[in-house]
C-alpha cells in the first residue's frame, strides 16, 4: 500500500508540476505529459518495472475518448465519412506501410520482417493526434476532420493486420518468462492462451459468427437497453450511480470486445455512435471526461518513463535518425494522400504533420510480432524506441504547423460587387444577426432599407428568404455611394470585424456629415473608438441583452414590474453618462487596468450609480409606506 502510495504521488507531482509548464509555455499538455514521465524515469529513476504495467491500464483513456468521440457523430455522419473512411484513410495505411516495409528490405531485413515493422509503424497515436487537435480547437476544420477520418481508419485496420501477422511468422512462436528465459512452441502457445477469449479454438466460421454476434450485441443494447437502465438507476437518485454505469457501459463492452479478439477501442466507438441520439448522451459526456483526460495523461507520461534510456545513449544517432525517417516516410505519404483528397495550405500542412508519427498500436502489434517471432527481441527493443521517439516529435510537430499556419493566408476568391440598382432612407452595412433585426423592424415599419454585406453566404440567405440585398465590401467609397449615402437619412454599421466598422464610421462622418450613424460596438473600448471616430449612437451587442436580463432578476427577487423597470431605466441613462465621461481618460493603445485617471473616475462613477439606485429604492419605500 505504501509502495502505491508513493508512486502515486510521484506520477500526480510530475504531471502537475510539468503540464501547466508546457501549456504556459505554448507547447500543449501532451508534451507536458511526455517530459514528465522522462523526468520521473529515464531522469531521475523515480519509477521503474511498473511502468509498462501501468501503461497497459493508461491505454484505457485511449478507449474511452473513442467512446467519447463516438457520442458526437450520429450513424448518418458516419455513413457521410465513408469515403474519407475508405480511401483517405486505406491510402494512408497501405502507402505508408508499403514505404515503411521497403525502407526495412532496404535495411537488410527480409520481406516478412519489412512488412510487421510497416504494419507496426503506419498506424498513428491516436491519444495524441485527437488530444492535441481538441486543446487547439483544430478538430471541426477540414485537416483535423480528415486526420479524424484516418486515425479511425487505422483503429479499423488493427483486426486485419492481427490476424495477417501470424501468416508473416518463420519459425515457433516465442516468449519471454519471467527468469528472462525464452519459450518456444506449446509451451509458449499456451501462455499466450491462458487468458479468457470467446474465440480460442474456434474454426474461422465460428470465430466471424462470435464477432458478428459480439457487434450486434452492442448495437441492439445500445438500442433497446440504455434507456431503461438509465432509468432505472435515475430512478435511485444516486448520483454516483450515473458515473458507475457510464463506466460500466464502456469497461464492459472493451471487455465484450476482448473476448471475441477485436479492438476494445473500436468497440467503444461503435458503442458511442449508437448513443449519439440518446437523451443520455450528455449525461455520459459528463460522467466520463475527467476519467479520459487523467488515463490519457497516464498513458502519455508511461510513454515517456518508459523510454530504454540505455539503448538510447548508446546509439542516440541511429534511434532519432530512424524516427525522423519514419516522420518523413510517413509524411511524404500523407502528403500526396492530402493532395489527391483537395486538402489545401493549412488542413493539407495539419494532415501531414500532424499524423507523420508512430502510435500507440504500434506497441501491441510489435509485442505480438515478437510473441510471433515475426522480429527479434533486439529490433523489437530498438523499434519500441523509434515509436516513443516519434511521439515525442509529435507536439514539435505541430509547432510547425502552426510556425506555418500563421506564415499562410487562405487564398480569397474576390466576388465582384453586386450592381447597386435600389437606394432607401436607411442604409445597413452588415447582415448578421444584429443587422437582420434592425432591418426586419425598419421595413416592417413601412421605411425602404438597402442591405450591404461582404459575405456571399450571408447574402444568399438573405435571399432566400426574399430579403433584397447586396454584395460588396460597405467599408468601398464607390458601394456607398451607390447605395446612395449621400441622400441617405441613417446609417446602420452592423459589421463584425471592429476595425473595418470604426473605419467605416469614420469615413461616413468625415465625407457625409448630415448622416445619422448607428454603430454596433464590441465592447466598452471598441465604444470608445467608435465614439471618437463619429457614431451618433452606439449599442453594445450584449449590453441591452444583459440589461434585461437583470431586470428579470430583480422582477423575481422581490422588486414590483415598475420598480425594476425604474432600476433598468436609471442604469441605462447612468451608464450613457458613464461612457461618455470615461471616452475622456481613455488612451487608445492603452488597456484601462493601466490607465490610473480611468480608474479613479470609473470608481468615482460607480459610487454614483450606488447612489442613484439606493435613492430609488428609498423612494419606493416610502411610496410603500
Amino acid at each position: 500500500m505504501d509502495s502505491f502510495l508513493s508512486q502515486a504521488s510521484i506520477y500526480l507531482a510530475a504531471a502537475v508540476i510539468a503540464v501547466p509548464i508546457a501549456a504556459r509555455l505554448g507547447l500543449g499538455s501532451v508534451l507536458g505529459y511526455l517530459a514528465a514521465g522522462i523526468l520521473i524515469g529515464p531522469v531521475l529513476g523515480l519509477v521503474g518495472s511498473e511502468t509498462t504495467e501501468l501503461q497497459h491500464f493508461a491505454e484505457f483513456g485511449v478507449v474511452m475518448m473513442l467512446f467519447l468521440i463516438g457520442l458526437e457523430l450520429e450513424p448518418r455522419a458516419l455513413w457521410g465519412m465513408r469515403h474519407h473512411l475508405i480511401g483517405l484513410g486505406g491510402l494512408q495505411v497501405v502507402g505508408s506501410t508499403a514505404l515503411l516495409a521497403a525502407a526495412a528490405v532496404a535495411f537488410g531485413q527480409t520481406w516478412q520482417v519489412g512488412l510487421a515493422v510497416g504494419l507496426a509503424l503506419a498506424l498513428s497515436s491516436t491519444a495524441i493526434v485527437l488530444q492535441t487537435l481538441s486543446e487547439k480547437g483544430l478538430s471541426r476544420t477540414d485537416g483535423g476532420r480528415a486526420s479524424f477520418s484516418v486515425l479511425l481508419t487505422q483503429d479499423i485496420a488493427v483486426i486485419p493486420i492481427l490476424a495477417l501477422l501470424p501468416l508473416l511468422a518463420t519459425q515457433s512462436p516465442v516468449r519471454l518468462s519471467t527468469d528472462g528465459s525464452i519459450q518456444r512452441g506449446a509451451d509458449a502457445h499456451d501462455a499466450a492462451h491462458h487468458s479468457l477469449s470467446l474465440v480460442d479454438g474456434l474454426p474461422g466460421w465460428a470465430v466471424t459468427l462470435m464477432t458478428v454476434a459480439a457487434v450486434a450485441f452492442v448495437i441492439l443494447a445500445g438500442v433497446y437497453l440504455t434507456r431503461p437502465v438509465f432509468r432505472f438507476i435515475h430512478a435511485s437518485n444516486l448520483r454516483e450511480m450515473y458515473t458507475a454505469l457510464a463506466l460500466l457501459i464502456v469497461v464492459g463492452i472493451s471487455f465484450l470486445m476482448t473476448l471475441v479478439g477485436l479492438s476494445p477501442a473500436l468497440g467503444a466507438f461503435l458503442a458511442g455512435v449508437v448513443l449519439a441520439n440518446s437523451e443520455f448522451r450528455h449525461e455520459l459526456e459528463s460522467d466520463l471526461e475527467p476519467f479520459k483526460g487523467l488515463l490519457l495523461g497516464l498513458f502519455f507520461i508511461t510513454v515517456g518513463a518508459g523510454i530504454n534510456y540505455r539503448l538510447f545513449l548508446a546509439e542516440p544517432g541511429d534511434v532519432i535518425g530512424l524516427a525522423l525517417l519514419v516522420i518523413f516516410a510517413k509524411g511524404t505519404v500523407l502528403y500526396f494522400v492530402g493532395k489527391a483528397f483537395g486538402l489545401k495550405r493549412r488542413n493539407h500542412w495539419l494532415f501531414t504533420l500532424g499524423l507523420a508519427q508512430a502510435g500507440e498500436f504500434g506497441f501491441v502489434l510489435l509485442a505480438f510480432s515478437l510473441q510471433l517471432n515475426v522480429i527479434t527481441p533486439d529490433l523489437s527493443e530498438k523499434l519500441l524506441l523509434v515509436i516513443a521517439i516519434s511521439m515525442l516529435i509529435t507536439p514539435l510537430l505541430f509547432i510547425l504547423y502552426e510556425v506555418l499556419s500563421n506564415r499562410m493566408k487562405d487564398p480569397q476568391v474576390e466576388q465582384a460587387p453586386d450592381e447597386i440598382d435600389e437606394k432607401g432612407t436607411v442604409i445597413i452595412a452588415g447582415i448578421g444577426r444584429f443587422g437582420q433585426i434592425v432591418n426586419r423592424l425598419v421595413n416592417a415599419s413601412g421605411f425602404k432599407t438597402v442591405l450591404l454585406d461582404s459575405d456571399m453566404k450571408a447574402v444568399q440567405l438573405m435571399r432566400r428568404f426574399g430579403v433584397k440585398s447586396f454584395l460588396g465590401d460597405p467599408t468601398r467609397p464607390e458601394l456607398l455611394k451607390a447605395a446612395g449615402i449621400a441622400k441617405a437619412k441613417v446609417l446602420v454599421v452592423a459589421l463584425d470585424d471592429t476595425a473595418k466598422a470604426t473605419k467605416l464610421v469614420a469615413y461616413a462622418r468625415r465625407h457625409y456629415p448630415d448622416v445619422h450613424i448607428v454603430a454596433r460596438a464590441y465592447d466598452r473600448n471598441h465604444v470608445f473608438e467608435l465614439y471618437k471616430a463619429g457614431a451618433d449612437d452606439i449599442v453594445r451587442e450584449m449590453f441591452d441583452s444583459s440589461l434585461r436580463a437583470g431586470r428579470y432578476v430583480l422582477e423575481n427577487i422581490g422588486l414590483s414590474e415598475y420598480e425594476a423597470a425604474r432600476a433598468e431605466q436609471t442604469f441605462y441613462a447612468h451608464d450613457r453618462h458613464t461612457v461618455r465621461e470615461l471616452a475622456a481618460h481613455w488612451i487608445p493603445g492603452t488597456p484601462a487596468s493601466e490607465n490610473p485617471a480611468y480608474i479613479k473616475r470609473a470608481k468615482e462613477l460607480e459610487k454614483d450609480l450606488e447612489t442613484a439606485l439606493l435613492s430609488l429604492a428609498a423612494e419606493h419605500s416610502q411610496k410603500t409606506d
